[in-house]
């Protein structure tokens, strides 16, 4: 499936129908008076939470939506017809904005939340309204009112618990598919993964959360280098961050290094990014060249104060110990099921 992250749409309620203007003409009856009726409600544009969508693909390949409109009122005393809503279903954490003034009108997600986005415009009343004891023939109708309308411009920021970052090939997605059911593509040159991945972690009997594989960090992302701020922003309501670290030949450059620089983006896409909690993963144990390295990296790490987590996501080693300890974080003020994932 294709993902798509962010559109822009014209949105429109429908409009008020007018009110009648009619007497009533029936034979033996003179004077039967003013009997026109109002007119119906237009239709609502409606935003519910879908959580079995997780892109904005529905949304993308039409641009333009529309409530139905009030229908008119009638003669008889007949009220028209109200407008049918329109209703646009979208994943848990979309982000609503107006596209001209870039305020935000709705951050939905809850699954199963509404919102009423655009309200229909209400009919007008019809000539039986104005009937009085002196004003018995009112020739006086009310127009509809006219519905709500916007352009607007929908973000999908996703939902995870916890978020993989770091410097592409650094094992984000042998790690999501090693301890979940997401099956990223994998291979051995940068930029493998071009759309964020999640996948839900199995931890004990009862417990789960989520994991967000974060593709296109570099240096300058928060500038828009590489995929950019595009992806950046999904990071941005995770409650824990996963920092892997490559010391593979694959990796250039000093680890401690690439760790300032990884967090360097974060903190200038968003300075609130800096304030989650971190857990340093130590990626690839399963090769020679990265496992002579690992106690001099610990150590490197350790004198920052920081804890690095070894493990080879191919192999297992350390995914347990690992899965762990981000149940800590997640769960502070409950006792861990167990060590064991269930994959």
């Amino acid at each position: 499936m294709q993902f798509v992250d962010e559109v822009k749409i014209y949105a429109k309620a429908g409009n008020g129908g007018r009110g009648c203007l009619s007497f009533r003409r029936e034979k033996f009856i003179p004077l039967g008076g003013p009997d026109g009726g109002d007119g119906g409600d237009g239709g609502d544009i409606v935003l519910e939470v879908d959580p079995g969508l997780g892109t904005l693909l529905d949304l993308r390949y039409r641009q333009h939506y529309k409530a139905g409109n009030g229908e008119h009122g009638r003669g008889k005393n007949m009220h028209g017809k109200n407008g049918e809503s329109m209703q646009l279903r979208v994943p848990p954490g979309t982000l609503v904005r107006d596209e001209e003034t870039g305020e935000i009108l709705a951050d939905l997600t809850e699954p199963g939340q509404q919102l009423v986005l655009l309200r229909g415009g209400r009919g007008g009343r019809g000539n039986a309204r104005f009937a009085t004891s002196t004003n018995r023939a009112p020739r006086h109708t009310q127009p509809g009112i006219p519905g709500e309308e916007r352009w607007l411009r929908l973000e999908l920021k996703l939902l995870a618990d916890v978020g993989l970052v770091g410097f592409p090939n650094a094992g984000k997605s042998t790690l999501i598919s090693a301890v979940s059911a997401a099956r990223p593509k994998i291979a051995d040159y940068p930029f493998t993964t071009l759309v964020p991945n999640l996948g839900v972690v199995r931890y004990g009997d009862y417990r789960s959360f989520v994991m967000a594989d974060i593709p296109g960090l570099i240096v300058g992302a928060s500038e828009g280098h590489g995929l950019g701020t595009r992806f950046l922003k999904h990071v941005e309501r995770t409650d824990l961050f996963l920092h892997l670290v490559d010391t593979s030949p694959l990796q250039s450059g000093d680890p401690l290094e690439n760790f300032d620089l990884i967090n360097h983006e974060l903190e200038q896409h968003n300075p609130l990014l800096r304030q989650k909690p971190q857990l340093v993963v130590l990626t690839k144990m399963d090769l020679t060249e990265v496992r002579q390295l690992a106690p001099e990296v610990t150590e490197a790490f350790a004198g920052r104060g920081l804890t690095v987590f070894p493990i080879s996501a191919v192999t297992g080693e350390g995914v347990p110990a690992l899965l762990h300890a981000i149940a800590g974080i997640l769960w502070r003020s409950e006792e861990p099921a167990t060590d064991s994932p269930e994959a």
